[in-house]
């Protein structure tokens, strides 16, 4: 029997709060969007997929070795990353209801609908904001001017909140690899091609968190650099592609259900030559498809600009060749609260029993 969209994930949010996976963050004050707190199931099972995915990325490996690195960095790390300049989401506010919006989620919902219908414009980017209806109130075309809006969470460390006390929430766990690049490599001995990884809460001020643990402020990361001689890039990223998709199959995850998407050039991250998502099938009112993992291809960006804002060299000298050089940087990066959604999704079912009534029963 077919569902609506959004039936499964509802009925996987009214599980998870009965059997102790997922309860809303401080529910007896009203709850909140933005964040979840994982109960004894919930706990076990978010476990389990850090192990696997640890298991699966450093132990069972030679090439790739772990780190733990802080929540907060020196603010400096955010300016130099180009975090501070361009970690930005477009927000647009309805004029009817006040509610605010990425306009760009808004743009990519219309495109998903009209693509099925097969009259969708060449790009999201091409949708009309002012044919676009609130999802809210349904007011259409009520939006403001898109204004470009800060993913970065700020915090004041010391006893004045002032800019010299200003510093940010880790929006991603890389940046704490890059500034132990040197340290890595001289205590473990490792030369590329090799990688970093790690597991650890990361922060985003999300304009619109939503779709239970798909999109919160709060959440963890698992992700690892692989550091790689330059001209090598491209086949280790089409590899990690591969092996990362199938990670996911191999743990039972429905592959008929996972797609691949490539980022357009257009839309790619300042430090990206090329991402690729793998996406699941979520099912999400207005969009049925969202980003499991993303797999970039940043290149040298992030040691050449914290080489340059820091003085220190951020590079590694061939001994076999005779050369220095900037590693360039794959990327596997994982949501831990997204994999477990997907697990649950992709493990719910319904079976049907009869009842004391005559009637049938879902369970």
């Amino acid at each position: 029997m077919s569902t609506k969209p959004g039936a499964t994930i509802d009925s996987v949010v009214s599980l998870a709060k009965r059997r102790g996976f997922v309860f809303p963050c401080g529910e007896i004050y009203g709850g909140t969007r933005s964040a979840w707190d994982y109960g004894p199931l919930g706990v076990e099972l978010k476990e389990n997929i850090k192990k696997q995915w640890w298991r699966s990325m450093v132990q069972s490996r030679e090439d790739v070795v772990g780190l733990d690195s802080s929540v907060i960095l020196p603010k400096q790390t955010w300016e130099a990353s180009g975090h501070v300049d361009t970690f930005s989401d477009p927000l647009t506010e309805c004029q009817s209801c006040h509610r605010r919006f990425r306009a760009d989620h808004l743009q990519e919902q219309v495109f998903e609908k009209a693509a099925k219908k097969g009259d969708a414009p060449a790009s999201p980017d091409d949708v009309d904001l002012t044919t676009v209806a609130c999802p809210n109130c349904g007011t259409r075309g009520a939006w403001t001017e898109p204004r470009q809006f800060s993913g970065l969470l700020k915090t004041y460390l010391g006893p004045v909140e002032d800019a010299s006390g200003l510093h940010y929430l880790r929006p991603e766990t890389a940046q704490g690899i890059f500034l132990n690049f040197t340290n890595v490599v001289t205590s473990s001995r490792k030369k590329p091609p090799f990688g970093i990884a790690q597991i650890g809460k990361s922060f985003r001020n999300e304009i619109t968190p939503g779709n239970f643990i798909f999109r919160t402020r709060e959440f963890e990361q698992m992700e690892m650099e692989f550091f790689v001689k330059p001209g090598e890039d491209e086949q280790w990223h089409q590899r990690w592609i591969d092996e990362r998709f199938a990670w996911y199959v191999d743990l039972g995850i429905d592959a008929s259900k996972l797609r691949q998407f490539e980022h357009p050039q257009e839309k790619l991250s300042h430090y990206s030559k090329r991402t690729v998502d793998i996406e699941y099938e979520f099912g999400f009112q207005g969009s049925q498809w969202g980003e499991l993992e993303g797999i970039a291809n940043r290149t040298d960006y992030d040691l050449t600009v914290h080489s340059k804002a820091t003085g220190v060299a951020l590079d590694y000298f061939d001994q076999e060749s005779g050369e220095r050089w900037t590693p360039y940087v794959i990327e596997p990066a994982a949501g831990v609260d997204r994999c477990a959604l997907t697990f649950l999704l992709d493990a719910y079912t319904e079976d049907e029993a009869p009842n004391a009534k005559g009637g049938v029963d879902k369970r």
